[in-house]
């Protein structure tokens, strides 16, 4: 698949004109096609990669450590870690010590996920919070006193640093198993053009589905000195969408405003997209047309014309003032990457108004510049 496509159907579907950045290693398939039949052109760019189970030497070390010393509670945070989990052992031919320990724990489940591989391996949970809240698993295990006590946990990808912490300062010994460790990728060229794309007005949403996506976008971000304008777009004109709250940590700790959806799941991320999206769109009245502007796109009369990069950074700036003149100097300095010379405005105002296709929309201004050809209100000259 190409690392940018775009599907649309007719009429417009609610995401056509937006740009989506996937960071995500794992599911990227299911999530690019949720997003692409709403109509989103997606640029992929896995932030991760995945240390295999079978060649995971800390796993395998934890695995071995609690089948011959059992905890007394073991808790399971995520279905596809805990999974993975035992599958590892089993590879490793430490499935029966493992499940055997596990079995006098008390086993506490994270979320309806975990619950169920909890049972796939023929166990059973004690508890398990309705709010799928790792600090209520916390606050749990607190109440039921845990000075001396064995902990197992079982992470995902992240560690659970306050988690931990919090047990271990009750006096619990606490055992990590640290299940799906991600690294950054092995190739830096797609996150790369995500990053630029996002710095360079090209993106409109981002998304998230694991902290360390996050802070490996962050990381990356640095290593380039990237950092300011990121943070910037992310603040402004780039949408982060995050699967949920522990995922949007490390961007909210950078000051970047997030959005999740209630529910943590893939399906509620698209939606919450969907609705949050479109509602960032500018609607004008121009010159008797209905003109939206979208990311990378405008909605003419409901019709969608793509528009190129620096035609949008010229339709961006004049709906920023309708109706008014907006003169030649300041359009040059809103092209992408600037301009040595007004012609390159008048270059890209051209293909501007190919693109929307509609004669009118845009209106040349002798000697001044141009403006949109909105009703005009008291005086703009």
């Amino acid at each position: 698949m190409d690392d940018a496509t775009q599907v649309t159907t007719d009429p417009v579907p609610p995401l056509a004109g937006y740009t989506v950045g996937i960071t995500a290693a794992r599911r990227a398939d299911e999530l690019a096609a949720l997003l692409q039949r709403r109509g989103a052109t997606v640029l992929r760019a896995p932030a991760l990669q995945i240390v295999p189970l079978a060649d995971d030497a800390e796993l395998l070390a934890a695995t071995r450590a609690l089948a011959a010393d059992p905890p007394d509670f073991a808790v399971a945070t995520t279905g596809i870690g805990f999974r993975g989990w035992i599958e590892a052992a089993e590879g490793w031919g430490l499935g029966d010590e493992l499940l055997a320990g596990l079995g006098k724990a008390v086993v506490l489940a994270r979320g309806p996920k975990a619950k169920g591989a909890i049972r796939a391996a023929g166990l059973r949970e004690e508890w398990s919070p309705e709010s799928e809240s790792s600090v209520e698993v916390m606050e749990y295990l607190l109440g039921r006193g845990v000075a001396g006590r064995r902990i197992a946990v079982q992470l995902h990808g992240a560690p659970l640093r306050c988690f931990v912490e919090s047990l271990v300062a009750a006096g619990a010994e606490v055992v990590e198993v640290p299940v799906y460790r991600w690294l950054p990728p092995a190739d830096l060229a797609p996150l790369d053009r995500l990053l630029d794309a996002c710095c360079g007005g090209a993106l409109d949403a981002v998304t998230f589905t694991s902290a360390p996506a996050a802070i490996s976008l962050l990381d990356r971000a640095a290593e380039r000195g990237l950092t300011e304008p990121l943070l910037a777009a992310l603040r402004r004109e780039v949408l982060p969408v995050c699967v949920g709250p522990v995922t949007a940590a490390p961007l909210e700790q950078a000051d970047v405003p997030t959005v999740w959806p209630e529910r943590m799941r893939l399906g509620a991320l698209v939606q919450t997209l969907t609705a949050q999206l479109p509602a960032r769109s500018r609607h004008l009245t121009v010159a008797g047309h209905h003109l939206e502007i979208r990311g990378q796109g405008a909605l003419v009369d409901g019709e969608l014309r793509p528009v190129p990069p620096a035609g949008m950074a010229l339709l961006r700036a004049l709906a920023r003032r309708p109706g008014w003149v907006v003169p030649r100097a300041e359009l040059l300095r809103a092209l992408p990457g600037g301009g040595e010379d007004e012609h390159a405005v008048e270059t890209a105002m051209a293909r501007l108004r190919a693109a929307l296709g509609t004669p009118g929309l845009v209106a040349t201004v002798v000697k001044r510049g141009y403006r949109l050809a909105a009703d005009p209100i008291g005086d703009k000259y």
